[in-house]
């Protein structure tokens, strides 16, 4: 498995604490180190590993102990009001053997621009495969150098071992804002003096909630470690999943945290699955099983994936029942994939039934385990799939690793609805968990591709509508549970109108701006006005003309250089590119987007190609059982929680309950 030579782990792949740009270890405010670290919650009965580490700088403000640290460091726990024991005394483990490494970080810019980084030396132990079953409040302490402590309140939330909802669909629309939805609503629904003909699917569910997305260590979130704390109710680092981020080298050895679908499938058997329309072995589908620092080791994720953790005992979510999205990469045979093996192969030999294209998907039983890949890499989005489909022509992302285009591509609703399907036969009366992703919102947003996001939400909330449809024709709609919800935001926001045609008229950048109306000025949506001659086939619910003279002043607040039109893009969009004569990784407007447009500048460093993600707290929309739960405002782990209590997953011991329903049937 991928690992790092513990003298170059800086802080661009630790991301720890002690400053601010970059931190000595994430969550460590100290010398001493818990892991999981001080505010952290637990299920009942959800395995944990307990990392401890103390550290001794060598070198820079920090040096302490001419860089020797103390393997003699003692920990206790204490349940609140009773007796402090030794960790292995009270979780009746064998105490482990001290390790010791080194790594190297920055204290701040100044040193990383001088290449001065400050060495640490570090001892550790690590408890594996540990669970607290008693709610309540506990304290750990980490005592070191003759007196120090570092202490860890730790709260094991209330147990719920009913089982409320019989399946739960989680849908993710990656990076999705309610300012997204709202200018997605604007584009696919018609209004007239103000009131909206309809309505998003989203807009009509009972209960409404909002998140907050900020990880552990920063308040600005990736959707590595958000989707993390969805599914597991840790927070964690960017990039990481899983687990908490420790200062070794090894992107494999991190204390993990169980999942959800790791405990739903030790406890009750149920089926699970994940569908999306990025790679699936990207951060938002593969945090459900994966356990790393590292998001980007996508060959060894895909395995735990198929396999489970191998290197360590730990819990065997037995392979999802449905896997479907892109990302053949990791499943061809070659440098992508997890030691070079063929990955379709893996998998076919574990009993899966495999789809590579859209008439295999629809084609598919409902009886076996099914692994769905349709492209290299991400999907192409909705509005090149539906709208502006000759571009699928240009990508050679075929599945099996020519330079073919895919041509032959499901959407987000035909996965997600074949899974439901494949899901509910596989689960029978022990249910299924399903998290669908449409995850271009956010990749798009990131391009400030505006239009192909807003598509990409549209396609999720049109597979929402189909879903809550289909699940009523199964008889399965009051006995699950749907969410839709983001993992983080983006500063995206409409503040307005664009005449496009007179935009393009003028000759220079400040004439051009008159083109954008304001107040009175910002006019109606003409998105969904008819035009002659234009017609899509996409249904309703989606723009009926994707490129009208009168489009919608939108922008973003985080982003690089760039020049804007506010016309729809007809292939997908690149806002910069590089110049002869600078340095590659130094960004300038690209000549060839949006042409007739006006410059508008950067907020970002000169490095960066793309916009970034923002603080903004997400929406929760929620229903079905255990609706009530989701309402008000709450962190991102308490997505988590409030899925297990419905779940009855918060258990007093590790023992498989004997009714697997648990009293929560179909309802037909």
């Amino acid at each position: 498995m991928a690992r790092l030579s513990s003298l170059v782990v800086v802080a661009a792949s630790l991301s720890g604490a002690a400053a601010q740009t970059f931190q000595r270890l994430g969550a460590c405010p100290d010398l001493g180190c818990v892991l999981p670290p001080d505010q952290s919650d637990f299920l009942p009965g959800q395995y944990f590993d307990l990392r401890l580490e103390v550290h001794a700088p060598v070198n820079g403000s920090e040096v302490f102990n001419d860089g020797v640290p103390d393997k003699g460091f003692s920990v206790t726990i204490a349940k609140e009001g009773g007796e402090a024991k030794s960790i292995a005394a009270f979780f009746s483990v064998d105490e482990p053997e001290i390790e010791t490494w080194d790594f190297r970080w920055y204290e701040d810019l100044f040193a990383k621009d001088a290449e001065t980084p400050s060495v640490v030396n570090v001892a550790s132990k690590i408890y594996r495969k540990i669970a607290l079953y008693e709610p309540g409040n506990y304290v750990v302490t980490l005592t070191y150098y003759d007196g120090q402590t570092t202490t860890a309140n730790w709260v094991v939330r209330p147990l719920a071992t009913k089982k409320k909802a019989k399946n739960v669909i989680l849908f993710i629309g990656d990076g999705m804002t309610t300012n997204m939805i709202t200018a997605a609503r604007l584009l696919g629904h018609k209004s007239i003096n103000g009131k909206y003909q309809s309505l998003l699917q989203m807009d009509q569910f009972p209960v409404l909630g909002h998140q907050m997305t900020h990880s552990i260590d920063s308040f600005i979130t990736d959707s590595a470690n958000s989707a993390s704390a969805l599914y597991t109710g840790h927070k964690s680092t960017v990039n990481a999943m899983g687990v908490y981020v420790d200062s070794s080298a090894d992107f494999f050895d991190d204390p993990k945290v169980e999942t959800l679908v790791e405990i739903l499938k030790r406890t009750w058997d149920s089926a699970w699955g994940a569908v999306s329309t990025a790679a699936i072995s990207d951060a938002t589908p593969i945090a459900l099983s994966g356990h790393s620092r590292s998001r980007y080791a996508y060959g060894s994720l895909v395995d735990q994936g198929l396999n489970s953790v191998t290197n360590y005992s730990w819990t065997n979510h037995g392979g999802p029942d449905v896997w479907f999205g892109g990302g053949a990469e990791q499943f061809n045979p070659g440098s992508g994939s997890y030691e070079g093996k063929d990955y379709y192969e893996a998998f076919a030999n574990a009993g899966y039934e495999i789809s590579l294209n859209k008439t295999s998907l629809l084609e598919l039983g409902n009886s076996s385990k099914a692994l769905g890949i349709f492209c290299q890499s991400h999907f192409p989005v909705w509005l090149d799939r539906n709208v502006f489909t000759d571009n699928l022509a240009t990508f050679e992302n075929d599945p099996l690793g020519s330079e073919n285009p895919a041509l032959d591509l499901p959407g987000l609703k035909e996965m997600t609805l074949k899974a439901i399907d494949i899901l509910h036969n596989r689960g029978g009366d022990k249910g299924f968990f399903l998290m669908s992703e449409g995850a271009s919102i956010d990749k798009q947003m990131h391009a400030l591709d505006y239009d192909r996001a807003l598509g990409d939400l549209l396609e999720l909330d049109d597979t929402v509508r189909a879903t809550v449809a289909h699940l009523k024709a199964i008889g399965e709609l009051e006995s699950t549970l749907i969410l839709v919800t983001a993992d983080h935001g983006h500063g995206f926001d409409v503040y307005g109108g664009v005449d496009t045609k007179y935009l393009s008229s003028q000759s220079n950048d400040r004439d051009k701006r008159t083109a954008v109306g304001t107040y009175e000025m910002s006019g109606l949506s003409q998105y969904t006005v008819a035009v002659d001659g234009v017609s899509y086939g996409t249904g309703p619910n989606f723009p009926v003309n994707w490129d009208p003279r009168y489009t919608l002043a939108q922008g973003f607040s985080a982003n690089p250089d760039r020049r804007e039109d506010f016309k729809v893009h007809k292939s997908p969009r690149k806002v910069v590119s590089s110049t002869p004569g600078f340095d590659k990784s130094d960004m300038f407007v690209n000549s060839k987007d949006s042409p007739d447009g006006f410059v508008v500048n950067g907020t970002l460093s000169v490095t960066e190609s793309s916009g970034v993600h923002s603080l903004t707290d997400v929406a929760v929309f929620a229903m079905g059982p255990c609706q009530e739960m989701f309402s008000g405002v709450y962190g991102n782990i308490d997505v988590f929680y409030k899925m297990a209590s419905c779940l009855g997953l918060a258990r007093p011991d590790n023992k498989t309950p004997t009714d697997p329903t648990n009293g929560c049937g179909s309802k037909h």
